[in-house]
């Protein structure tokens, strides 16, 4: 597979899926479950730059809940089982799997930001202003 033959490639799910920092591959790029750290505490880059917003949300929703909710389906259609068989199955099994998805979806997105220097088209000279400002 040529894809997984690209080393920057197989650098950003490395750091992405483990949540490493895309810099060094060493401390962990999360201050929390899912928050951002302000820096690495051990190249010090700064993750100012990360703007994942909807992003693992949308990729949560689409490459685990929908194919999870097949599964709910195919209980309902395949058995007919009662309402409370969903409670203790499917419900269980979306929540973990949305929830347990979306760090990797979030740390593979700041990862990819900052392997292929992603900026929004247009806004370069915008962010160089914003940077310059003083913080109060």
């Amino acid at each position: 597979m040529a894809l997984l033959d690209n080393p920057k490639f197989r650098w950003i799910l490395h750091c992405g899926w483990k949540g490493l920092c895309p810099r060094c591959g060493k401390a962990s790029m999360f201050a929390g479950w899912l928050k951002l750290a302000k820096r690495c505490p051990e190249c010090g880059l700064d993750f100012g730059f990360a703007r994942a917003d909807d992003g693992p949300a949308f990729f949560a929703l689409c490459l685990t809940a929908f194919p999870l909710t097949f599964f709910a389906v195919w209980l309902e259609v395949a058995y007919s089982p009662p309402w409370w068989v969903h409670l203790l199955t499917s419900v269980p099994i979306l929540a973990v799997g949305c929830l347990g998805s979306l760090r990797p979806f979030k740390g593979w997105l700041v990862a990819s930001q900052y392997v292929n220097k992603a900026t929004e088209a247009g806004t370069e000279g915008l962010w160089a202003k914003l940077e310059e400002r003083d913080e109060p």
